[in-house]
């Protein structure tokens, strides 16, 4: 048997040694199979790596585009802003175009054939961009227009700030002419807002730029200035940049031009006037307005405020913002006591010196007079505060809501709705109110524990001027459209008869009083016409500080001429702290003459001399200039006859005439050297400039009729010229 075993495990040794050689054959084989997996799986693996950054790195530029280009929406057009013109049909604040251009050097029609429609016009494109621009040279354009397309810049900026002049030239280059699908030249327009006048009417005019809130007649009619906006079909290309898509535009309504009561020559005297005023004596701030008496046009409204550098800038409407209106207010009160028949203006009234004291407080006047018993005209003239005050007291403290009631009547206490945002409501305490003291009722007489704007001073004194009628004042005269009246203002009467006529008539003799006899005496001893006004010097408080800083707010209103008033100006200054000059008739009574005397000079002793002289026809030479297009557009509608002169419409031409005969010469202009702008409106001397590259200063309204560049002579960019008209 054990022989048998023996024999069995010695057949089965050679079988097992073959199965193990059998198990590691199929262990390499499996080893060899898994590290070949494994070796070409890591292979891929690289090889996606690889291709993933060659595409993002290197073709990531392009694919990103495509991807974009896939994206489109519509978006807002905004509308060309309407102008905002002076009633002498000035510009106030206008807009001007300006253009971007892109190139997309992946525009299909520019790429296709290998280029070769690019090729053929690099060269007599680069020539027009050097002269249009003259900024590098032929060469220079040829180069960065070439690596622009080889690197197949999708938004190639070509130049920024383009105006519509160099635009218009533009569009005719070789290429570009071909329009976008095949030049791939993109055109972004914006409009950029100017007010040609600069700080004339700053505040009144008001401000539309972007990020910043609107202000003045821009925000009150920016309804009307802006028009509708459109609609566009865009699509977005490399660096989500959108680009207009072609034949799918809804274009964007025009805004309307609006035409305001300004007048550039009156609002340009009255600014000068205060501005002369607020330097000589310091002051803090200070405002002026003119008012047209018969209608309640406001023809100028000038507010300067004091900087920390001490100079001075339109930096709020004070007008419009109510303070204690001192002594000019007094007019209210001998309304109410004249109305009321409490007094005639020959009864007499103790004026204590100038000192008087109720409910322990005391009343002083704030000049010195050392006068007593006075009829109540001659407590106007001097305004005496203690005149006031006593007569105020003595005939309505039993009955204060009277008082009031009559300043209800005036429209002291309502807001005047004046066509412009930000007018502040006036505080008038009442009867029975917490406000209300035993000492309110005598310091409201002459002026204090009140608060109202200059422009209802203005009001009130307009209507004394005007027979009673008190006028709504307001801005905005005519709304227009391409030159085409849509809308307009007329005068608006608030209340018929403020007063009786004997009430009219004794007030004009007071008011005329304080500057035949009272505190404007000097003032007017010389003038050549009549003034119908009043002073005002009121002590104002400084914030925490109250009285101490010893600060006065002078003020002036009143019109003229008196017999036939014109123009109604009021005046109000706030001073320095412990000014040396402060009374209303040496601060504020200047700056009412100096407006008053030139606008009898220029408007009104010229009106009443036109009424009495015969007139003729103007047979004198005359020039114009202007663009051909425009020019003779207009001498058609005229039905004037023009010859033919050699320019295209978009050139400039000259138009001289003289009886009738009308002659047209082209006028050179040139981008290099500086044009004539004499004889230009004040629109197209600005254009040309503008495109120049030349920064503008303007003085006086009319054509041009000096430069400070001559012409002909070299210009850089950012230059100023000064500009003056006639």
């Amino acid at each position: 048997m054990w022989f048998l075993k023996d024999c069995s495990c010695k057949q089965q040794q050679p079988i097992k040694r073959k199965i193990d050689l059998e198990i590691m054959d199929v262990k390499k084989d499996i080893t060899w199979r898994v590290n070949l997996s494994f070796i070409v799986i890591a292979i891929i693996s690289v090889c996606i790596l690889g291709k993933a950054f060659y595409i993002q790195q290197v073709q990531g530029t392009y694919w990103r585009s495509m991807s974009d280009s896939l994206h489109q929406k519509i978006e807002e057009v905004d509308a060309e802003r309407g102008t905002i013109y002076s009633e002498d049909g000035q510009m106030l604040s206008t807009s001007i175009p300006q253009f971007d251009v892109y190139i997309d050097f992946g525009a299909e029609g520019l790429r296709e054939k290998s280029g070769k429609r690019f090729r053929e016009n690099l060269d007599s494109l680069s020539i027009g961009l050097s002269n249009l621009f003259k900024d590098k040279s032929v060469g220079e354009y040829k180069q960065i227009l070439n690596q622009g397309y080889k690197e197949q810049d999708r938004y190639f900026e070509l130049r920024k700030n383009m105006s519509f002049r160099e635009y218009q030239v533009l569009r005719k280059f070789p290429l570009v002419r071909l329009g976008r699908n095949k030049s791939g030249f993109i055109a972004e327009d914006r409009t950029v807002r100017l007010n040609p006048y600069k700080l004339l009417a700053y505040r009144t005019v008001g401000l539309d730029r972007e990020n910043a809130q609107k202000i003045g007649l821009e925000q009150t009619y920016d309804s009307l200035l802006k028009g509708r906006s459109g609609k566009r079909l865009v699509r977005y290309i490399a660096g989500g940049v959108s680009v207009p898509v072609e034949d799918y535009e809804i274009e964007p309504e025009s805004g309307k031009d609006i035409v305001t009561t300004l007048d550039v020559f009156v609002q340009e005297v009255t600014e000068n006037a205060l501005m002369r005023m607020m330097v000589k004596n310091e002051a803090e701030h200070g405002c002026a307005l003119v008012m047209e008496t018969k209608t309640g046009k406001i023809k100028a409204i000038a507010n300067l405020g004091k900087r920390p550098d001490g100079s001075y800038f339109e930096d709020f409407n004070y007008a419009i913002n109510p303070t204690e209106p001192g002594s000019t207010f007094k007019l209210a009160t001998m309304i109410a006591l004249l109305e009321d028949k409490k007094v005639s203006l020959n009864n007499n009234v103790n004026l204590e010196g100038g000192t008087w004291k109720i409910n322990g407080e005391t009343v002083y006047d704030s000049e010195q007079h050392g006068r007593y018993d006075v009829t109540v005209k001659q407590a106007f003239e001097l305004s005496s505060n203690v005149g006031m005050a006593k007569l105020a007291v003595n005939n309505y403290s039993g009955a204060p809501s009277q008082f009031i009631h009559h300043l209800h009547l005036l429209k002291m206490d309502t807001l005047t709705g004046i066509d412009i945002t930000g007018e502040r409501k006036p505080v008038i305490y009442k009867p029975g109110s917490k406000y209300w003291s035993a000492t309110t009722l005598p310091w409201m007489a002459f002026g204090y524990n009140l608060s109202v704007t200059p422009l209802q001073t203005l009001m009130l004194y307009n209507a004394v001027a005007n027979n009673g009628k008190m006028m709504k004042p307001y801005l905005l005269n005519a709304v227009k459209d391409e030159g085409k009246t849509l809308r307009e203002f007329e005068p608006t009467v608030i209340t018929e008869k403020i007063c009786s006529d004997e009430t009219l008539r004794q007030l004009k003799e007071c008011l005329e009083g304080v500057c035949t006899e009272g505190t404007a005496k000097e003032l007017f001893k010389k003038s050549a016409y009549k003034v119908a006004g009043k002073t005002g010097t009121a002590l104002v408080a400084d914030g925490n500080r109250g009285y101490a800083d010893k600060i006065y707010q002078s003020s002036f209103a009143g019109f003229f001429p008196a017999e036939n008033p014109q123009y109604t100006i009021v005046v109000v200054i706030k001073n320095k702290p412990h000014a040396a000059i402060f009374y209303g008739g040496s601060v504020a009574g200047p700056v009412f003459k100096e407006i008053s005397d030139r606008l009898y000079t220029s408007y009104v002793r010229e009106a009443i001399f036109n009424t009495v002289q015969n007139r003729k026809v103007d047979s004198s030479f005359y020039s114009y200039t202007g663009m051909k297009n425009d020019v003779q557009q207009v001498m058609t509608k005229l039905q004037m006859r023009n010859g033919n002169v050699d320019a295209r419409g978009d050139e400039w031409v000259n138009v001289n005439g003289s009886n009738a005969s009308v002659s047209l010469s082209k006028r050179q202009v040139s981008s290099s050297s500086m044009p004539q702008l004499k004889g230009m409106v004040l629109k197209d001397a600005v254009i040309v400039c503008e495109n120049a590259g030349l920064k503008v200063n303007i003085k006086g309204k009319g054509k041009v009729a000096n430069q400070s560049i001559t012409a002909g002579q070299g210009i850089a960019k950012g230059q100023m010229i000064n500009i003056e008209l006639n």
